[in-house]
């Protein structure tokens, strides 16, 4: 699955919050309708089968409520892609990530083998599952983690019992921590905890560029991964340091450098960069520190001021704007405008940044922010996430295009806009600033109401079962979807005039 990741540390973001944030984005030719849903534990399986690979495992008795971004019709799985659960606990699942052939050599990936020959003939070959993959792990993993590190151990222990058949990074945070974890070969893994004053860009590689196993296999302060990753490392041959003893570069001994990375990957790191440090590196012209092409693009970097959710919404969004790179430009040439993938692209299916934090009371202390289609063209709105229930409005995406879903109306708007850009772009920026004030205003209201019952002591401010608090948040959520609804109805209209307005058909001579 193409995606794009950003990851900001507590003391990089603007209010403290620990943030994780990620397009999803369906594979070339496909249009994947999602939905925003809470899964209470009665609806949580305790024997789970993979749609796509088969494999099939126990769940523990006692899972904790969480919501997901699901597929909506469910036709190869859940893919819950992003959620939280009753314990603060956030999960971003899955960066899809490159490796080389030496790590697939070494450790290849556990891909379903069906069955060949019929049974109970001589040559018949009986089916072997697959291992899990990013349509399994938010459902095996978010309703067990009551910490950040607590996810990322069981999910190394998924993983060295089942395997993997696909490369895979996932972001786990909580308020104090967010931990990044990558695939190795497999059934192999690594995580680094990203540090509280940087950010993190991933763009479908594998990213983490340095690496302490004395820390890994001591006080893991930093660092974690699997029992005998260092041994895999040494026995493969995988350390590509010339200095023996420097510190160990995962992206050279587990990543990819190719041809493709640099059209597709690459370009996507060094534009996010480039606009959360414009001043600390130079980022254009032939002397430029870095460039759309360049394989040493840090994974963290300190910002150069702190980061908003607006920050991170926009650098999703983006096309290279500015630059003779973007599709939508004037810049450059018809053929640098189309040389590198954007990271705003046509075929997104959602975008959520999990914000965590810390100066809220627990029960209300986490905002899910979504958006569905093309990030271009959408702005996010904001969902408390300690719910029991989520507005109709973001559920229940169907086949068939339908302006009275979150989701179609979206990627409905997506469409017509992109066919007179510089037409509806006005348009487009009004609603996402109003939408934007509107969400930090209801969250504020919200947050106040809240206030409210903890002071007067008729709530407490960690019980995460409080009737009373899903109530308002409940309604929190479905009262803002209704605010959403009227906007993006009068964003639609909007756009389908001014579309309509520049077909080529037109003609100014008018018989009334």
């Amino acid at each position: 699955m193409a995606c794009t990741t950003i990851l900001v540390g507590k003391n990089a973001s603007y209010d403290g919050s620990t943030m994780i944030a990620r397009n999803e984005d369906s594979p070339n030719g496909e249009f994947t309708p999602k939905e925003f849903v809470v899964v209470n534990p009665e609806e949580q399986p305790r024997h789970y089968r993979s749609v796509i690979s088969h494999v099939e495992i126990d769940l523990p008795d006692d899972p904790l409520r969480y919501t997901a971004v699901p597929d909506s019709l469910r036709k190869i799985g859940i893919w819950g892609s992003h959620g939280v659960n009753e314990c603060n606990v956030a999960i971003s699942n899955t960066e899809t990530i490159t490796t080389n052939e030496r790590v697939l050599g070494a450790d290849p990936l556990v891909e379903l083998q069906k069955a060949a020959g019929r049974e109970g003939e001589a040559d018949y070959r009986p089916e072997i599952p697959g291992g899990i993959g990013e349509e399994d792990i938010l459902t095996l993993v978010l309703p067990y983690a009551h910490t950040a590190r607590e996810g990322v151990k069981r999910y190394g222990e998924i993983l060295r019992d089942y395997g993997t058949y696909e490369m895979n990074g996932i972001a786990i945070s909580d308020v104090d921590e967010i931990w990044w974890v990558e695939t190795v070969g497999g059934h192999h893994w690594m995580a680094r905890r990203v540090p509280d004053d940087c950010y993190v860009t991933m763009p479908n590689q594998l990213g983490i560029d340095e690496f302490d196993f004395d820390d890994a296999f001591g006080d893991q302060e930093e660092f974690m991964c699997s029992d005998d990753l260092l041994d895999f490392v040494r026995s493969n041959h995988l350390d590509l340091s010339v200095e023996q003893g420097s510190l160990f570069n995962p992206r050279w001994a587990f990543g990819s450098h190719s041809d493709a990375d640099h059209v597709y990957n690459t370009p996507r790191a060094w534009y996010i960069q480039r606009c959360f440090n414009p001043l600390d590196a130079s980022w254009d012209g032939e002397d430029a520190d870095f460039t759309p092409r360049s394989d040493d693009i840090p994974w963290c970097r300190q910002p150069e001021r702190r980061i908003t959710v607006e920050d991170v919404k926009y650098a999703l969004s983006s096309h290279f704007q500015g630059t003779a790179f973007d599709p939508y430009g004037k810049l450059g040439t018809e053929a640098t405008r189309t040389q590198f993938r954007p990271i705003g692209i046509n075929r997104t299916n959602h975008l959520c940044v999990i914000q965590l934090r810390p100066y809220a009371p627990e029960i209300s202390r986490a905002i899910q922010w979504t958006c569905f289609s093309s990030n271009v063209f959408n702005a996010m709105v904001p969902l408390y996430t300690n719910i029991t229930e989520s507005p109709e409005y973001y559920r229940g995406a169907g086949e068939a295009p339908d302006t009275g879903n979150f989701y179609w109306a979206n990627r409905i708007i997506a469409a017509l806009a992109d066919a007179q850009f510089n037409d509806n772009t006005a348009n487009i920026d009004r609603y996402v600033e109003k939408l934007g004030g509107l969400s930090h205003r209801m969250i504020a209201d919200t947050d106040a109401l809240v206030g409210e019952l903890i002071s007067s002591g008729a709530v407490s401010a960690d019980d995460m079962a409080d009737g009373k608090v899903h109530e308002i948040l409940n309604k929190a959520n479905e009262d803002f979807s209704h605010i959403v609804k009227t906007e993006t109805d009068d964003l639609l209209a909007k756009v389908l005039y001014t579309t309509s307005m520049g077909m080529k058909n037109g003609f100014h001579l008018s018989d009334h």
